[in-house]
C-alpha cells in the first residue's frame, strides 16, 4: 500500500504524464461500466427485452439525482488538486476529510430522496405498463445502496486529484469480477430476475467503497484519513460548493431533461426502448477515453494552475483534446462495423437490434466533435471556472436539445429527428465551449501580465 505514489503533474513531459494518468483511469472506468453492462446483458438474455428496457429507462433517473453529487465531487477534486499543486498540505487534508464526511451525510439524504421519487420520475417518462414495475423495483434496490457508490466515487476522486489512479482501478477490477459472479448467481442460477441484478450491483459497489476507504485509513501518504480529523471545514466546504455546485446543477438538470428525451424514445415502444438501452451501454464504453482524458485535463490544469503555471495548464488541455479526438476516431470505426453484433449481446430480438444499430450508426458519426465538450469543460473546471461550462452545457444539453425535440416532433412523427437529438446537442456545446475556452485563456493571460 505504502508504495503508491502521488503523481505531480507540474513538471515533466505533458503527453506521457497525461497517458500515465489516463490509462489506469480508463481501465478503471471500463470496469465500472461493467456493473450496468453485465446487468443489462444478463437481464436482456435471461429475463427478457422488457426487463432490459426497464433497466435502460432508469439510467437518466439515477443520473438526475447523482448528477448533483458528481458536480460536488468534481469541485472537491479540483480543490484538492489545487491545494496539492500549491504545496498546502494542511488545507488539502482538511478538504479531504470535509469531502468524506459530507458524502456520508449526502448519501443518506439521496437514498431517501431517490426511493421516494422513483414512481414520479417513471410517470414523467411515460414509461409503458409492461416496463413500469420492473423499472421501479430496480430503482428502489439501486438507491438502497447508492451511498456506497457515492463514497467510492468521492474517495477515488480524491486519489485521482493527487495523481493516484491505480488504486481506484484495482478496486473496480475486483468489484466488477464480484458483480459478474453475483449476476450469474442471482439471475441465472437463483432466478431472482431484475431484482437479482440490482442486488448484485449494490453489493459490488459496497465492496469497492470499503476497499478504497480501507486503503485511505491504512496508508502512510499525506492523504491518510483519520477519524479525529473527520469533520467539516466550512470555509473549504464553501470553496468546494462554489466550484462544484455549478457543475452539479448542470449535470443534474441535464440528466433530468434527458428524462424527457427518454419519454420521446418510450413513445416508439419497448423494442425502441431496449434498443436505446443497448446503444447507451455501448456509448458509455466508447465515451470512456474522452471521460478519462477530461478528468486528466482537470487534474493537470488544477495542479498547474495551483502552481501558477497557466501556460503549461493550457498545453495540457490542448494535448488532451488531440489525444481524445484521435482515440475517438479509432473507437468509432469498429463500433460502426460491428454494431449488429454489439447490440445483439444485450438482446437478439430483431426489433431491438434494428433500433439499437440505428442509434449506434447515427451517434458514433459525431464522436470526434463530442470531444471538445468533454475536454474543454474539464480543463475550465481545473482552472477554477466551473460556471461557464455549466451555462454552456445547460444551454446545449437542456434548452437547445429540448427546443429542438419539441419543434421536430411537432413537424413530423418520423424517428430520425429524435435519433439525432444527442448529436445536435454535442455539436452545439463543442463549438460554444471551444470559443469560450479561447476567450477565457486570453483573459487569464492578460491578468497575469498586469
Amino acid at each position: 500500500m505504502n508504495k503508491t505514489k502521488i503523481l505531480d503533474m507540474t513538471d515533466g513531459k505533458i503527453v506521457p504524464l497525461l497517458i500515465k494518468f489516463s490509462i489506469p483511469l480508463l481501465a478503471g472506468n471500463l470496469f465500472q461500466q461493467l456493473y450496468n453492462i453485465v446487468d443489462s446483458v444478463v437481464v436482456g438474455n435471461f429475463v427478457g427485452k422488457e426487463a432490459l428496457a426497464a433497466i435502460g429507462s432508469t439510467n437518466q433517473i439515477i443520473n438526475s439525482i447523482l448528477g448533483f453529487f458528481m458536480g460536488f465531487a468534481t469541485g472537491g477534486s479540483v480543490v484538492v488538486s489545487q491545494f496539492f499543486g500549491g504545496k498546502n498540505i494542511s488545507s488539502m487534508r482538511k478538504a479531504i476529510h470535509t469531502l468524506i464526511f459530507s458524502t456520508v451525510v449526502l448519501g443518506v439524504a439521496f437514498t431517501a430522496f431517490g426511493i421516494a421519487l422513483n414512481p414520479t420520475f417513471l410517470s414523467l417518462m411515460d414509461t409503458p405498463h409492461d416496463v413500469f414495475h420492473d423499472a421501479n423495483l430496480y430503482l428502489t434496490i439501486y438507491f438502497e445502496g447508492i451511498i456506497f457508490l457515492m463514497v467510492y466515487n468521492i474517495a477515488s476522486g480524491i486519489l485521482r486529484a493527487l495523481g493516484n489512479s491505480r488504486l481506484p482501478f484495482v478496486a473496480l477490477v475486483l468489484s466488477s469480477v464480484l458483480n459478474v459472479g453475483l449476476d450469474a448467481l442471482f439471475v441465472i442460477v437463483l432466478d431472482f430476475g431484475i431484482a437479482g441484478a440490482g442486488y448484485a450491483t449494490i453489493i459490488s459497489e459496497a465492496f469497492s467503497a470499503v476497499f478504497v476507504l480501507f486503503f485511505l485509513f491504512r496508508t502512510n501518504e499525506v492523504y491518510k484519513l483519520s477519524l479525529r480529523e473527520m469533520k467539516v471545514d466550512f470555509p473549504i466546504l464553501k470553496r468546494i460548493v462554489k466550484l462544484g455546485l455549478p457543475g452539479g446543477f448542470q449535470m443534474s438538470l441535464t440528466c433530468f431533461s434527458n428524462v424527457f428525451v427518454q419519454g420521446y424514445i418510450n413513445k416508439f415502444g419497448s423494442d425502441c426502448m431496449a434498443g436505446w438501452a443497448s446503444f447507451n451501454k455501448i456509448d458509455q464504453v466508447c465515451l470512456l477515453p474522452m471521460q478519462s482524458l477530461s478528468l486528466a485535463s482537470t487534474t493537470f490544469a488544477g495542479q498547474n494552475f495551483g502552481a501558477g503555471k497557466l501556460e503549461r495548464a493550457e498545453k495540457g488541455i490542448l494535448a488532451s483534446v488531440l489525444l481524445a479526438m484521435c482515440i475517438s476516431f479509432i473507437v468509432m470505426l469498429p463500433t460502426r462495423i460491428f454494431s449488429d453484433e454489439l447490440v445483439s449481446l444485450f438482446n437478439s430480438d430483431s426489433g431491438v437490434v434494428y433500433y439499437g444499430t440505428y442509434f449506434v450508426k447515427v451517434c458514433t458519426a459525431f464522436y470526434v466533435i463530442r470531444c471538445g465538450t468533454q475536454i474543454f469543460a474539464g480543463g475550465l473546471r481545473g482552472l477554477g471556472n466551473a460556471r461557464a461550462p455549466m451555462v454552456i452545457l445547460l444551454c446545449g444539453f437542456v434548452a437547445f436539445r429540448q427546443l429542438y425535440l419539441f419543434v421536430a416532433t411537432h413537424i413530423t412523427d418520423a424517428f430520425f429527428p429524435v435519433s439525432i437529438a444527442y448529436p445536435v446537442g454535442w455539436t452545439f456545446c463543442s463549438v460554444t465551449m471551444f470559443v469560450y475556452y479561447l476567450h477565457f485563456v486570453r483573459s487569464q493571460k492578460r491578468k497575469s501580465n498586469l
